[in-house]
């Protein structure tokens, strides 16, 4: 456990550039299909950015035109007043306006990203789970896409409006007077120096800061997955404070960037102060000398002001876009993975997929399976189930048995060897055909937030026309309709998150409902009856003989009286198949299945 945390934190320490533009084309995907709204904000970037510069020239005129005069007036005072307060208004309408169209651009974009992740990560074979956490999953689709949506409403935008805003000061200085912008930007050297030292102290915090974090969450997620191992051993003090020590190390982690965003924007004031002195103290000779005017100075100090504003904010920004590609270039890399669930091998469009009269409905030719290269799990199993037949397999665990239906039902791939149903290659069969003909019913039964009708539907196509009416068949079928008059409620019954509402038992008959709903060709039972309420035994026996019955069965069962009933015996072990007979042939034989009934027997 401790390995696979171990290196699920060192893939959030890697950072890439603030701005990767192969990484932007990937997202341009996106956010192509949104491209006006990206064009109506660029569009108004220009003209935000005209009217704001504006006010402070239009200030100039009124007070060196007006105010300062040689002969102080007032006539058309009230005008420039409005028209300043019309450019202000004006801005702040483009600015609102061009907002709303970077939030909308990046809520649409997202939500086409989050989609398309959450379908490509359904899309994955099962060995793709095996090897990558929920958690982290849930980050790439959660927290990820959230750090990019966040770029567009404070990042690569606006750092271009902060640009555009930028040339377009130095631009207006210089019409102004260009001895003034250069007693200005004495400043630059120590300016730039700040800048540069600000962003690599904090992209090297940055770099800490997801290290630790993505140790807390799997700190916590760990524990929380465990809570009742850490209550039973009482050793709540002992994870709180490791969870301590963790969190302390997140905080000071920040320490990094909090100081250089502090000096940066302190320093960046500064600057700006002494600019706004230097000019001050430069004209102010000049102003006596009638070389320069007040109004002129005012405009500088503003335009100052206003060229040192985003300036200030440039670390955040920074921050922003440095977590927007990291998030970016961990979605990319998921969608890259390419591990899809049971593609079908090439075919015609007319090829026939059906059962191949006289061939048996189950087959196993050959098949060597191993989860890790070096640790084989199946070897050379070959088993036929004939059609209507109930075949049970029994062994001790890790012996293979349930590799079986996995390979059945496509979630892995045999090394070699071949599964067949009715006759065909299971490859040859569209997935969703495949698992329309065979299901499965397991122990460790999944019940989805919602009602007991939503759960058992989910055995149904989409849009079946009698649905409601299958769904009563079914769980009354299966008796689970006396469950819910016990309960004094119907099949709307609300199911809580995993069922958490319904005993195991009770879970089993829904599921042995989902199952019936479905009426599948081959029914697949994985230990379906491993943990049973005792006061529901009988009735899940009987739900049992229903859901099986004129039905091809295989059956992965401890309970004797499954396996007993069941028309041949296939005991497993070590990855072959050892024996295989009826209940009384393989008892009588004294071998592995007569030492495992023994142990059933003393357990049951």
């Amino acid at each position: 456990m401790s390995s696979a945390n171990d290196r699920g934190v060192a893939a959030e320490a890697v950072l890439g550039k603030a701005y990767d533009a192969a990484l932007m084309k990937r997202l341009w995907t996106f956010v192509r299909p949104h491209w006006k709204l990206l064009v109506l904000a660029l569009a108004l970037m220009p003209v935000g950015v005209g009217f704001e510069l504006a006010q402070p020239y239009l200030l100039k005129i009124a007070i060196d035109g007006y105010i300062a005069a040689s002969t102080p007036h007032t006539d058309g005072l009230g005008v420039l007043a409005l028209g300043y307060v019309a450019l202000v208004l004006s801005q702040s309408g483009a600015m609102f306006a061009q907002l709303y169209c970077l939030q909308l651009l990046g809520q649409r974009s997202m939500h086409d990203l989050r989609l398309a992740t959450y379908r490509h990560v359904l899309g994955q074979r099962a060995a793709f789970f095996d090897r990558v956490p929920v958690g982290r999953l849930l980050t790439r689709m959660t927290n990820d896409v959230e750090a990019i949506n966040e770029m567009f409403a404070s990042g690569v935008v606006t750092l271009v409006a902060d640009v555009v805003k930028l040339v377009a000061i130095v631009v207006m200085m210089l019409v102004l007077n260009a001895e003034l912008t250069l007693v200005t930007f004495i400043v630059l050297p120590p300016l730039i120096v700040l800048v540069n030292w600000s962003r690599r102290v904090m992209r090297t915090s940055f770099r800490q800061i997801r290290v630790k974090l993505a140790a807390m969450n799997a700190f916590v997620a760990e524990h929380l997955s465990g809570i009742k191992v850490i209550q039973l051993f009482r050793r709540e003090r002992r994870a709180h404070n490791s969870y301590s020590a963790i969190n302390r190390d997140y905080r000071d982690a920040y320490l990094g960037a909090i100081r250089a965003d502090a000096s940066m924007y302190a320093g960046v004031e500064a600057l700006g102060v002494v600019a706004v002195a230097c000019v001050a103290y430069w004209a102010g000779g000049r102003i006596h000398d009638g070389a320069l005017t007040v109004g002129l100075v005012v405009a500088f100090i503003q335009y100052i002001d206003k060229f040192f504003l985003p300036v200030r904010d440039l670390s955040a920004k920074y921050t922003v876009m440095q977590s927007a590609m990291a998030g970016a270039e961990r979605i990319t890399t998921l969608l890259d993975t390419s591990e899809p669930d049971a593609p079908s091998r090439p075919q015609h469009s007319d090829a026939d997929t059906g059962p191949i009269e006289g061939a048996p409905a189950l087959a196993f030719e050959t098949v060597d399976f191993a989860y890790r290269p070096s640790e084989p799990v199946l070897r050379s199993v070959s088993l036929d189930v004939p059609r209507g037949r109930t075949v049970a397999v029994v062994g001790v665990t890790g012996s293979g048995k349930s590799t079986l239906i996995k390979l059945l039902t496509r979630l892995y791939e045999p090394q070699s060897g071949t599964v067949r149903l009715g006759g065909r290659d299971v490859r040859d069969l569209p997935a969703e055909e495949l698992r329309r003909r065979v299901t499965v019913v397991s122990q460790d039964v999944f019940l989805f937030a919602g009602t007991v009708r939503e759960n058992v539907e989910l055995g149904l196509p989409v849009g079946t026309p009698d649905a409601a009416a299958r769904v009563e068949a079914a769980l009354h079928r299966v008796g689970a309709d006396q469950l819910l008059e016990r309960r004094g409620r119907d099949a709307d019954e609300p199911v809580a998150e995993r069922g958490a509402n319904f005993s195991a038992g009770e879970r089993q008959l829904i599921a042995f409902a989902r199952a019936l709903v479905r009426d599948p060709e081959v029914l697949v039972l994985d230990e379906a009856t491993a943990h049973v309420d005792p006061e529901l035994e009988e009735l899940i026996e009987g739900a049992l003989t229903e859901l099986m019955r004129d039905r091809t069965t295989l059956v992965i069962a401890h309970r004797l009286s499954t396996i007993r009933n069941a028309d041949e015996i296939v005991v497993m072990s070590a990855g072959r198949i050892v024996e295989r007979g009826t209940h009384d042939e393989l008892v009588a034989r004294g071998g592995t299945y007569a030492a495992l009934e023994r142990t059933f027997s003393r357990t049951h």
